[in-house]
């Protein structure tokens, strides 16, 4: 098993006021990690979209729900995971097609962003119990990680 470097935690509800505060906690953590403004933004639009998906289409407005996002430094890699207990997705693959919305208001391309700003997606979802998004960016060179 991978000896995890550094981590941390944060749950919020279920409320758009809260997503820049999950962008900004994954962004001063991965600031420790060698990583370039524009992967800091990357991945701050990694933390938008899938907060955001927990919260309009997992919950749909119960602003009671939670949503949690951890943050996991490894030797050579950063992982991310937002995890949820929503409604969950009926069709994953559906869902990551880019342009797939359930809501005529949105443009459905939260989830290709994703796909394109890390380097490996896995969506696991169960109807009724709630979604996890876990993330993977393989860092080139990283400070004070070795990238082997």
């Amino acid at each position: 098993m991978e000896e995890v470097k550094n981590s941390m935690r944060l749950e919020i509800m279920a409320k758009a006021e809260n997503i820049s505060l999950a962008r900004l906690a994954v962004a001063a953590f991965a600031s420790q990690l060698d990583l370039t403004l524009a992967e800091i933004e990357e991945l701050k639009v990694v933390v938008s979209e899938t907060v955001s998906n927990s919260i309009i289409h997992g919950y749909h407005g119960n602003n009671s729900g939670l949503v949690e996002i951890e943050a996991r430094i490894y030797a050579g890699k950063l992982e991310l995971v937002v995890n949820d207990q929503g409604k969950g997705i009926e069709d994953i693959e559906l869902a990551r097609e880019p342009s797939y919305t359930t809501d005529p208001e949105r443009m459905g391309l939260g989830l290709s962003f994703v796909d394109s700003f890390m380097d490996q997606v896995e969506i696991f979802s169960v109807p009724g119990m709630g979604t996890k998004v876990s993330m993977t960016k393989y860092l080139q060179n990283s400070k004070g990680h070795s990238t082997e």
